[in-house]
C-alpha cells in the first residue's frame, strides 16, 4: 500500500514538474511581447530575410517571430536570378508569388532582392561571351521580373554589389560586355517596368570613405541621367567589437544629402574571428577553418553577448539620431541557427549574430535594442 501511495506520489509529481516546465515555457515565450516593429512604428521599418521553409510557412517557430516582430521582408535567396529565371526563356515565379501572397497576408513591406548581381547568376550566363546575348538577359530579366511584381512589392534592390573596395565597378560579367553604364540602365529598366516600386541600389562596406565615394558618384550618375534612384542600402555586415560607428555615421548625412533614403539592409554583427585582415562580404570568399575560428561551438560566453548587445544599443541610437534619413533596417536572418554567417566564410562554423537565439528567444542585444526606443521617446 505504501508502495503504491509512494508509486501515484512520483507520477503526480512528474506531471505536476511538467505543468510547471510547460507553464514557463509560455511565460519565456511571452516575456519579449514587446516587438521591434511596434517600438520602433514611427521611426523606420523593421525588417528580416527569409528562407524557403519560412516563405512557405513550414517553420512555425519562425513563422511566429516573423509576425511578431517585423513589418518588411527581404527574400534571402528565391528572387535571385539562379532561381527565379532557371533557363534562357524559363521563369520559376512560384516561390516570389508565395512570398508576396504570405507578406500580403501577414502587412509586410517587401524589398525585392535582387535584379542584377554579379553572383548566383543561371548556369547559361556562367560562360556567356557574346555581348549582344548579355545585354538581351539583361533587358529580359529586369523587364519580365520587375513587371511580374509591379505593384506586388514595395521595393527592389535593382543592382547589388557593383562596387570594388576602391570604389571603382567591380568586373563584372556585366561591365565587361555592357559597359560603365550598365548600372544606370538597370535603373532606367527597373523604373519602367515597375514604376510603382521603390528602386535601391545596395552593396556591403560603402559605409568606408573610398567605397562611399564610389556609390555616391554612382549614385550621382544615375540622377544625372533623370532615372530614378530612391535609396541606398549599406548592407551592416560588421563584427561586434569592429563596428565602424564615425563611417557609418558619415555615411548618412552623406547618402542623405542626396536625397534618397538610407537603409541598413542586412545587418548582422558576427562574434567571431575574422580569418583576414581586410572586411569583406563577398558570398565567393573562404578561408581554412581551425579551432581558434570556432571559438563558440558550445555556446556563447555571457560576457561576449554584452558586448554584442552593447554594440547593437549603440547602432540604434546612430539610427535613431538619423531617423528622418534612415527607412528600414533589416537583419539577415530570423535568428542565430539560420544566419548565413554560420558557413562563411568557414563551413561549420557556429556563430551568433542576431537578436533571437536558436531557441528564438531574444538576446541581450534584443532588451538592449528595445530600450534605445524607450530611452529616446522619454
Amino acid at each position: 500500500m505504501i508502495k503504491k501511495m509512494s508509486l501515484n506520489l512520483y507520477a503526480a509529481t512528474i506531471l505536476l514538474s511538467a505543468l510547471i516546465i510547460n507553464t514557463q515555457t509560455v511565460v519565456a515565450q511571452s516575456t519579449f511581447a514587446t516587438s521591434l516593429k511596434e517600438v520602433f512604428k514611427n521611426d523606420f521599418l523593421i525588417g528580416t530575410a527569409i528562407n524557403t521553409q519560412q516563405i512557405e510557412e513550414k517553420d512555425t517557430a519562425s513563422d511566429r517571430l516573423i509576425k511578431q516582430q517585423f513589418n518588411a521582408v527581404t527574400p534571402e535567396n528565391i528572387m535571385k536570378a539562379e532561381i527565379i529565371q532557371p533557363g534562357w526563356d524559363k521563369y520559376n515565379f512560384d516561390l516570389a508569388d508565395k512570398l508576396v501572397a504570405y507578406a500580403k497576408k501577414n502587412n509586410l513591406k517587401v524589398n525585392a532582392h535582387n535584379l542584377i548581381w554579379h553572383s548566383q547568376l543561371p548556369s547559361f550566363m556562367r560562360h556567356m561571351q557574346d555581348a549582344d546575348s548579355v545585354r538581351k538577359y539583361f533587358v529580359n530579366h529586369i523587364n519580365t521580373v520587375a513587371a511580374h511584381y509591379d505593384g506586388k512589392v514595395y521595393s527592389w534592390d535593382v543592382v547589388n554589389e557593383a562596387l570594388n573596395e576602391d570604389g571603382t565597378l567591380r568586373k563584372s560579367i556585366f561591365l565587361q560586355k555592357l559597359g560603365d553604364d550598365y548600372v544606370v540602365e538597370a535603373f532606367r529598366l527597373a523604373q519602367k517596368a515597375s514604376p510603382h516600386s521603390k528602386l535601391y541600389y545596395n552593396d556591403y562596406n560603402i559605409e568606408q570613405p573610398q567605397k562611399r565615394a564610389g556609390a555616391i558618384a554612382l549614385i550621382k550618375k544615375i540622377k544625372a541621367a533623370g532615372v530614378r534612384i530612391d535609396g541606398v542600402g549599406i548592407q551592416g555586415h560588421w563584427r561586434y567589437d569592429k563596428v565602424p560607428m564615425k563611417d557609418i555615421e558619415e555615411s548618412i548625412k552623406e547618402f542623405s544629402t542626396l536625397g534618397i533614403e538610407v537603409m541598413f539592409t542586412e545587418l548582422d554583427l558576427s562574434v567571431l574571428p575574422n580569418p583576414w585582415d581586410n572586411a569583406t562580404a563577398d558570398v565567393s570568399a573562404t578561408a581554412a577553418g581551425n579551432a581558434k575560428m570556432n571559438p563558440y561551438a558550445n555556446g556563447l560566453p555571457d560576457s561576449v553577448a554584452q558586448m554584442q548587445a552593447k554594440a547593437y544599443a549603440d547602432l540604434f541610437q546612430l539610427f535613431l539620431k538619423y531617423k528622418k534619413s534612415v527607412s528600414r533596417v533589416t537583419f539577415w536572418g530570423v535568428n542565430d541557427g539560420q544566419s548565413w554567417l554560420n558557413g562563411w566564410p568557414i563551413r561549420g562554423r557556429t556563430n551568433y549574430p542576431l537578436l533571437f537565439d536558436r531557441n528564438f528567444q531574444p538576446k541581450p542585444a534584443f532588451y538592449r535594442v528595445i530600450a534605445t526606443a524607450k530611452s529616446v521617446s522619454k
